[in-house]
């Protein structure tokens, strides 16, 4: 698998800083270390596909049925629940900020960091944060629909990371990404690296829907798939109608034609 480390920022070397991106690394961060540090507020302020599809905010001890793999014993497993906020749809745009453990935080924030700032200054610092969180929102409810009834909660910026990456490969699919496979630092085109990114979502999303046991926790496949379509769709749409901050000008005393 090639793991992408940084990206080709030639062209915006005299564009200035990326501040939503770094708003956004900034506050995911933040909500870590400072608000998820207390159960309450994680379990609260995730997305509960229940929750959303009922509006009922659920409190205590939830029981789920499920199934070992590899025993095929099946056992009850106790989830909590906490107050989360009201009303309880605004845990779409909480449970945008929030991590399952460290590593889930520093994967994510890698990705945005790569990719977040040439995205940024192509469509302009509010419309790519507007680009951010309907990607967000879509996949947050292409996971839900997936299995509305559900009590296991969701979190994580995935979902809007994706539609970045969706829209980064139709932007710059030329752009050269440095990645490593295996012990080597390599050059490759955005669309090998997006592309393979994509296609493994792709299958374990449609592994994930063929498994006959429910699981507890685990990754959001299909939140990954709908941001990201969804982050495709919007650079096709909008690509046109923005202009291109990244071209170079053309030197002093030179006609363009």
């Amino acid at each position: 698998m090639l793991f992408p480390i940084s990206d080709d920022d030639n062209a915006l070397s005299s564009r200035g800083r990326a501040y939503v991106t770094l708003a956004l690394v900034v506050l995911n961060v933040l909500v870590y270390f400072v608000l998820q540090q207390s159960d309450a507020f994680t379990y609260g302020y995730s997305v509960v596909p229940y929750e959303l599809t009922t509006g009922q905010d659920l409190v205590g001890m939830e029981s789920v049925t499920v199934t070992d793999n590899i025993t095929g014993e099946v056992q009850q497993v106790e989830i909590p629940q906490a107050p989360g906020p009201f009303p309880i749809w605004l845990t779409v745009l909480t449970a945008m900020f929030m991590h399952g453990g460290i590593g889930h935080l520093l994967g994510n924030m890698l990705y945005l960091w790569i990719f977040g700032d040439n995205v940024e200054h192509r469509f302009g610092h509010l419309p790519f944060l507007g680009l951010y969180l309907a990607c967000g929102f879509v996949a947050t409810w292409a996971q839900v629909l997936a299995d509305p009834s559900s009590i296991i909660p969701n979190l994580g910026a995935s979902g809007a990371i994706s539609g970045i990456l969706g829209a980064y490969l139709v932007l710059f699919p030329r752009n050269r990404v440095r990645v490593v496979l295996l012990v080597f630092v390599i050059q490759v085109p955005a669309l090998v690296v997006l592309g393979l990114w994509i296609v493994t979502q792709l299958l374990n999303g449609w592994g994930a829907t063929m498994a006959s046991e429910e699981t507890v926790g685990g990754v959001a496949y299909l939140a990954h798939i709908g941001g990201f379509v969804t982050g495709v769709v919007l650079a096709l749409l909008l690509r046109r109608r923005i202009p291109n901050r990244l071209a170079v000008p053309p030197p002093l005393g030179v006609y363009e034609r």
